[in-house]
């Protein structure tokens, strides 16, 4: 019995260290490709560190390149669409939880027939609206557009995680006076806090890795998001793997701290006994 837990436990223990290399070991390449001399993600003889590393590819695009102002452009942009789409999403989400009116099934149907299509099919309309209001080539043009298409993922997202919590936690908060507003922002607000923290996580990356809208909306050097700045970077003869590996180690910064913060809200259950039965 004890050698064949042992044996259990080894090869358990094997298969966590094997998922972990592999886990770990595109970090690693990205780190070593980064303070490689040159734009080369490897040499010829496969070595797994390089021989003389340098910081060279983090000095060029951190002085050289507008890469400070692309990653603020980036911040500014995925935040306010992570905020604007809380506030359009909860808000939403929570009408098509509790309430009941005319046509709540059809709009449930044509959010989800909506999201059953690409986000790209969407990319011409967005640039015809914003050109009308004449925010193409903006900061705001781009919030507004990734807003638009986030906003249907996190309303469902949203939705499915208030029908978990009881209706009579609104009720007994409309018995002790609130009105249906103040029930929401004081009582079911905060227990929906983990599927918030998701939500926000979720539309906070969309927006900080998107490509084809910003590089349709954007024209101007000084408004470009990381990864349009950086797409800019490459040409026909030449792809400089060493400042995308460098640039790529900076902005995983913001989203692992974003990750870290809100982590603590990743829980669930917390409405379990605020009932009584």
């Amino acid at each position: 019995m004890r050698q064949g837990r042992l044996a259990t436990s080894l090869f358990i223990h094997a298969f966590l260290v094997a998922m972990l290399v592999i886990a770990v070991f595109p970090v690693f390449f990205v780190l070593q490709a980064a303070v490689r001399p040159g734009q080369s993600l490897y040499t010829l003889t496969l070595s797994l560190w390089p021989d003389h590393p340098t910081l060279d590819n983090f000095h060029y695009i951190l002085t050289q390149i507008p890469f400070p102002t692309w990653l603020g452009n980036s911040l500014i942009v995925c935040t306010a669409t992570m905020f604007a789409g809380l506030v359009g999403s909860a808000t939403g989400a929570y009408a098509l939880s509790r309430f009941r009116f005319a046509g709540k099934r059809m709009t449930l149907i044509l959010l989800l027939a909506i999201q059953s299509f690409p986000t790209v099919l969407a990319l011409i309309p967005i640039y015809i609206i914003l050109r009308l209001v004449h925010l193409v080539g903006t900061p705001l043009g781009l919030i507004l557009a990734y807003v638009s298409v986030a906003l249907v993922f996190a309303a469902w997202n949203l939705k499915g995680y208030f029908d978990t919590i009881p209706h009579e936690i609104d009720e007994a908060a409309l018995m002790d006076g609130c009105t249906p507003t103040q029930a929401f922002l004081r009582v079911t607000l905060p227990l929906a806090v983990p599927a918030l923290a998701v939500t926000a996580l979720l539309m906070f990356i969309t927006g900080w890795n998107e490509w084809v809208m910003a590089q349709t909306l954007l024209s101007d050097e000084n408004t470009y998001t990381v990864p349009v700045g950086l797409w800019g970077l490459q040409n026909d003869y030449r792809i400089p793997w060493g400042y995308f590996a460098s640039a790529a180690l900076i902005v995983s910064v913001p989203i692992m701290t974003l990750f870290l913060l809100l982590q603590r809200y990743f829980r669930s259950g917390l409405t379990v006994g605020g009932v009584k039965g």
